[in-house]
């Protein structure tokens, strides 16, 4: 049974997602999807900038899973926020992963035209083409600045997320519409000072875990819904076998203590916006 957290529209998430940015659509993406799903996976993670919807599509319908069985994400890229582009880009997506409905959607980055990219997504929301709507690398500025504005309140926001970087002003403000946190790099994109921490390494030996099952379990039992990626296979099945041990609460404390406010990305940096528009054109090959 897949654990799962239930969001601010009602709707379930499955508390650990496959993610599968910087995989490649030259058939590792589907090979890497299949191998998630067949060992359990019940939540995959794309977007349109990740350019390998296509694939996550085709494994989904080979996997031999009922639709209803598998939540899919996917995110509207800052490119096409002008209306009538994401509507179309919406569209897209739905085309390339082969289905009729999108379990969430989110704005891929907090910059252009948000307000009208929202719009878009609110109104599928409404038409039953997505079910859920969330935003994602919005900090606590960047949310004061947009959400009050939306209709919608958005379900989720994914953001940088893992013991250097906990998030814990954003989680406070996002508390209080019970909006979650999804992490991405929830492993800390390989940061070895992280992995060879000596109080993560500790509990691992304790319970047997290796320190990516440590870290992602802390943030299980935060709360927080985590999307760990990887090609290799015993990885992908390790990173989902977290729910066999718990954390007591002191141990929760000390990895709550080795937070260093440090993301590796800075979302309100000047520029930001302009420089993922000049390097991620997702209509090149249109």
């Amino acid at each position: 049974m897949t654990q799962t957290f239930t969001l601010n529209d009602g709707n379930t998430i499955p508390a650990v997602g496959f993610g599968v940015f910087r995989i490649p659509a030259d058939g590792s993406t589907y090979t890497a999807v299949k191998e998630a799903l067949a060992v359990g996976y019940r939540h995959i993670d794309t977007a349109q900038a990740y350019f390998n919807e296509k694939e996550v599509g085709q494994a989904i319908a080979d996997s031999g899973l009922t639709r209803e069985e598998i939540f899919v994400t996917t995110k509207l890229w800052l490119q096409d926020y002008a209306y009538d582009a994401a509507v179309n880009g919406l569209e897209v997506s739905l085309e390339k992963l082969g289905l009729d409905y999108i379990d969430l959607v989110l704005l891929h980055q907090p910059y252009g035209q948000v307000l009208d990219g929202w719009r878009a997504l609110e109104e599928f929301k409404v038409a039953g083409k997505v079910k859920s709507i969330g935003v994602s690398n919005m900090t606590s500025k960047l949310w004061k600045e947009y959400v009050p504005r939306f209709k919608t309140l958005p379900a989720v926001n994914q953001v940088e997320c893992h013991p250097y970087a906990q998030q814990k002003e954003l989680r406070e403000l996002l508390a209080n519409d019970h909006v979650l946190i999804e992490a991405w790099g929830p492993l800390g994109q390989g940061n070895q000072n992280l992995l060879n921490n000596p109080t993560i390494v500790r509990l691992a030996e304790k319970y047997g875990k290796d320190v990516g099952q440590i870290i992602l379990r802390f943030e299980n039992q935060e709360g927080i819904i985590v999307l760990p990626k990887s090609t290799k296979p015993a990885r992908i099945q390790s990173n989902l076998d977290i729910f066999s041990f718990k954390l007591t609460d002191e141990e929760i404390k000390e990895l709550r203590a080795l937070d260093k406010n440090q993301p590796t990305h800075n979302p309100d940096a000047t520029g930001v916006g302009d420089w993922l528009l000049k390097n991620f054109d997702i209509h090149a090959n249109d």
